[in-house]
């Protein structure tokens, strides 16, 4: 099922990609057949939409009023080689403003990060610890897991559980935690596998609490937490080192000395050692690849009105209908999503650790 919905979407992200390649040519080509040129300030950036929403920022967008942007700064934390720690808000940097040495590169290989300029005239990057769009949303998600959870928890430190049925949160919870402990982790590790269930359920729900907030297209969702290649890092970076930091002796031998041939020990070994960093490797890009083109389909979708705009009322408006009834199916696909990449990083995390405790023949039996 998982992959039906990739190959579909990855159908409709060539199809987005094709159509803007051909309505540039074809508003040109409108334009010119009646004589008029087309203004270049009168086109949408795609590119600036789409990067600006996926990407990090220093402030949180709310929307445009005219052309007064609508935003919420946020404390910018930095540290000068020359002048020291300086914390300051990001709207002292607005529109190009230079504050205390230190600006927004608006190009290059920093564009959009803070910058100062060094002794030698060069444009430098400053120890940069900043409360930025991404952080402010991890923060507020990670709270809003917390709450759920203690909320859960609450409730069954209140009431009996063997003669209660759970209502509120805990009933909304309850289904999943079992489902996730019982079928993924239990099942993937097998023994031993409540020393785990606590990290694995977190992860699970940290995701899937992302994943949807992201989906919401107001403050405090819409943010791009788990696109991002750093948070998705830090999570695989966690089951990477309880994989290989809790296993058995069993596991390192299978890697540096396997029952094979001699002469075949070497090349597998070298296999097996890069198979250990693999895995990680894997988590991290397959949540962040997903995610990330969710996020982009759905605002290619959305841009194919303001494309289509300049091309007359009956294409502009047909497409704007077909624009809108495309984007809600994405967003009803996409919570589907969101729950499916939370399920297969906390199950793929599982199956790693029960491969890692595997243990011998004669002992399993």
């Amino acid at each position: 099922m998982n992959n039906i919905f990739r190959n579909i979407r990855n159908i409709l992200v060539c199809a987005s990609i094709l159509f803007w390649a051909a309505v540039p040519l074809s508003a040109e080509d409108a334009a010119s057949s009646s004589g008029n040129a087309v203004p270049e300030d009168e086109g949408i950036d795609v590119k600036g939409v789409i990067f600006g929403h996926i990407g990090d920022s220093y402030e949180w967008h709310l929307t445009d009023i005219g052309d007064k942007s609508i935003a919420i700064p946020l404390p910018m934390i930095v540290h000068s080689s020359n002048t020291g720690w300086h914390c300051f808000m990001s709207s002292r940097l607005e529109a190009g403003a230079e504050y205390k040495g230190f600006r927004i590169a608006s190009e290059g290989k920093n564009e959009g990060k803070v910058v100062e300029t060094g002794a030698d005239g060069q444009e430098i990057r400053p120890f940069d610890i900043s409360i930025t769009k991404n952080v402010l949303a991890l923060m507020i998600n990670s709270l809003i897991t917390v709450i759920l959870i203690l909320c859960c928890s609450r409730w069954y430190r209140r009431h009996d559980a063997l003669k209660e049925a759970p209502t509120g949160i805990a009933a909304v919870l309850e289904p999943v935690i079992s489902m996730i402990n019982n079928d993924v982790i239990k099942s993937s590790i097998g023994p031993g596998y409540e020393r785990y269930s606590s990290y694995l359920l977190t992860v699970f729900f940290f995701i899937l609490v992302n994943n949807l907030m992201g989906i919401i297209p107001f403050f405090p969702g819409g943010a791009n937490v788990t696109g991002n290649i750093a948070v998705t890092l830090a999570l695989a970076v966690g089951t990477f080192l309880l994989t290989n930091l809790t296993t058995n002796r069993h596991y390192w031998k299978d890697i540096f000395c396997p029952d094979v041939p001699l002469w075949l020990k070497p090349i597998l070994v070298l296999i097996e050692v890069f198979g250990v960093f693999t895995k990680p490797f894997a988590l991290m890009i397959r949540l962040f690849a997903n995610i990330m083109a969710g996020h982009s389909l759905i605002l290619c979708i959305v841009t194919v009105i303001f494309i289509t705009a300049k091309l007359g009322a009956a294409i502009g408006g047909s497409m704007t209908v077909v624009s809108v009834l495309f984007g809600l199916f994405m967003d009803c696909l996409e919570l589907l999503v969101a729950f499916i990449q939370a399920y297969v990083f906390t199950m793929l995390s599982a199956v790693f650790i029960g491969l890692a405790h595997e243990r011998p023949a004669k002992q399993a039996e």
